[in-house]
């Protein structure tokens, strides 16, 4: 009963409080301490509620809150609700317990200073939250439902807007800690995320202290947990994490132009150390996973107006594969080039420094040891360049560059491979399955275009091979040799078979204009030697060669034999037929039909016979179409055609 008594006292007390309640001194107090925590007036353009009893607070409709000496309010609320403290309000005190907005509209504007049109607020509360401050804090909690904030940094040509803010802020008036935790949508996106300083007061003024922060979101997840401090730079020091489940995804969520191709960027993690000043963030100890990749190094990433990645990186395996398995040199019919144009606009988005090295790389089908390289990228120009690399059995070294021009790719590239095995680099590098052995290959090209075929047609440069102990599939020389040495008609026979054995393989070629000249092409074998001249179509990926095959005399019983051939066809399947008129030549018996026609009766007597098989000189031979003046090659033609 003494409960209930003094519970029923307290109720008729609230209720005579209301009826009796100066509302407008109420108003005045509440107004006086928004004004003294924040630094902003109170503008209020609609109506005004205040309850007593049975809930204590005071509702503002249609508010603004705007700085001493702006126009333009920084916050408008639809309804700022003020909640009171109870026992001090029974003494007539009017105490804030917290606020909330529903429905504000936050407008933050930064200047070319760095300042922005919310520093008072800033600044106020940082005194206000000082330790014996004359305007101490009479409230710790700021609710935010259904909010929007607009940002707007004209000196960096930033605009950003955050939509459905639901937000809770706290600093409890017995602790030094603050905590921010919510809900906002960004770019298309729920973002969930939270903030914690352990000292609020230094965290305001810029003093260091204790931070620790989380965002959330479907494209991507960031964690900090260390220090920050805001003197004359922000500065932050601590451990950093990122997760993404596709990178080329947080990046375009991000404002940032992924890499082009549509290969790779998918699944990426990354924890470091992490220091901040400004606007550079340099990570140490870093474990960097990239589509399976994982390294360890440092890292550094500028934005000054541009931006620049720097990393030092070591890793066990890397896998190249996805980010060149859009890249087609050739098409579908793996004959012609790809005529697909290239996608350059990565290249101008940011600048890159890496250094990187590998136990074991593979790009593609190629699988290489030991590897170090260096990518530079830097006014829309990337340069590749090889240490040195474990590859097809030996050692490469070079440099690969590409520029921007317009939508043109001008390409360049010089690599060295030494002692590797022929079959697996000619095979992988340019597309020949034919050769076999070990050797030295040096290539110094360039080529401009805008699609694979364009690179092709505009090649120019030079290509020489040096090779040992190796073989040339498709035919055998030496047989082809002494099978036509004894019966020069007797027909190439299944010469496009077997191989022919090289001691020693020199190739020296000259690239203009995507046309690839013989300078020096000898093979020299055991029994077989063979020689080339002419020419090869990049463009078309075909062979206009000529050359000379001969046995060696201590292989043909100290007698040389000599044939001349040709070459003719796809690179990947071409023709090799000996020179018809040499054979006829060499064959006992075109050779007595070719001096019998010499005689001029006895070319009448032949030619008879023909018009009489023919239907009596319904053909009729063109004169002196076997004239010694025209010599036996013509009358061997002239005999072989009919």
């Amino acid at each position: 009963m003494p409960i209930a008594a003094l519970f029923g006292l307290a109720v008729i007390g609230l209720v005579g409080t209301s009826w009796f309640l100066n509302r407008d001194a109420l108003q005045r107090a509440v107004e006086a301490q928004i004004r003294a925590v924040t630094g902003l007036e109170l503008v209020v353009n609609g109506n005004i509620d205040v309850s007593v009893f049975p809930g204590s607070y005071v509702s503002f409709h249609n508010v603004g809150l705007k700085g001493a000496d702006t126009i333009d309010p920084a916050l408008q609320v639809d309804v700022l609700t003020a909640n009171l403290r109870l026992l001090p309000l029974l003494l007539r005190r009017f105490e804030i317990a917290d606020v909330m907005m529903l429905r504000p509209h936050i407008h933050v504007v930064r200047d070319a200073a760095g300042e922005s049109n919310w520093t008072p607020f800033v600044e106020t509360i940082a005194k206000a939250m000082t330790p014996g401050a004359e305007n101490a804090v009479s409230f710790s909690e700021i609710r935010i439902q259904d909010g929007e904030l607009n940002y707007e940094d004209g000196t960096n040509h930033v605009s950003e807007k955050l939509g459905d803010i639901d937000l809770s802020l706290a600093w409890p008036s017995i602790s030094r800690s603050f905590a921010a935790t919510g809900q906002f949508d960004w770019r298309g996106e729920r973002v969930d995320g939270s903030i914690a300083a352990s000292d609020f007061a230094a965290l305001l003024s810029g003093d260091r202290s204790g931070l620790k922060a989380r965002l959330s979101s479907a494209p991507l997840k960031v964690a900090f947990d260390g220090t920050v401090a805001n003197r004359s730079s922000l500065m932050m020091e601590g451990v950093a994490t990122m997760d993404s489940p596709s990178l080329r995804n947080a990046l375009r969520w991000m404002g940032q132009a992924p890499p082009g191709g549509g290969g790779g960027f998918g699944r990426f993690a990354l924890k470091a150390r992490t220091n901040v000043v400004g606007g550079s963030i340099a990570f140490t100890n870093v474990n960097v996973e990239l589509d399976g990749n994982v390294a360890e190094g440092v890292m550094t990433y500028v934005n000054n107006g541009r931006q620049t990645l720097q990393a030092t990186l070591a890793a066990g395996n890397l896998d190249f594969t996805p980010y060149i398995s859009t890249f087609r040199l050739l098409a579908s019919g793996q004959r012609d080039w790809n005529r697909q144009l290239f996608d350059l606009s990565s290249l101008s988005s940011t600048d890159l420094d890496m250094r990187l090295s590998a136990a074991k790389v593979t790009v593609g089908p190629s699988k290489l040891g030991r590897t170090a390289l260096g990518a530079n990228l830097r006014g829309g120009a990337l340069a590749l360049s090889v240490g040195e690399a474990q590859m097809f059995g030996g050692i490469a070294k070079g440099s690969f560059a590409i520029a921007r021009s317009d939508a043109v790719a001008d390409v360049r590239a010089q690599f060295q491979f030494t002692d590797v095995d022929l079959q697996a680099c000619a095979s992988e590098l340019f597309g020949i399955t034919k050769l076999s052995g070990r050797g030295n290959l040096g290539v110094s090209l360039m080529a401009s275009g805008s699609s694979p075929f364009g690179l092709a047609s505009s090649l120019d440069g030079s290509a020489t091979l040096n090779g040992h102990d190796g073989a040339i599939a498709g035919f055998n020389v030496e047989q082809l040799l002494r099978r036509l040495e004894k019966r020069p008609l007797s027909g190439g026979g299944n010469f496009r078979s077997g191989s022919t054995p090289y001691d020693n393989l020199n190739i020296s070629v000259k690239f203009a204009d995507g046309i690839a000249t013989a300078e020096d092409i000898r093979v020299e074998g055991p029994a077989a030697r063979i020689t080339l001249t002419g020419t090869a179509s990049v463009p078309s990926r075909e062979y206009d060669l000529k050359g000379v095959a001969s046995l060696t005399a201590a292989s043909s019983g100290g007698k040389a034999y000599d044939l001349p051939f040709v070459v003719q066809g796809p690179w990947d399947d071409p023709l090799i037929f000996p020179d018809p008129d040499i054979l006829i030549r060499r064959s006992p018996g075109a050779a007595q039909l070719i001096d019998s026609l010499k005689d001029p009766k006895a070319r009448d007597a032949v030619r008879g016979v023909l018009d009489r098989l023919t239907g009596g000189g319904a053909r009729q031979a063109a004169p002196d179409a076997a004239t010694p003046a025209n010599g036996p090659a013509a009358a061997a033609e002239n005999a072989k055609s009919n």
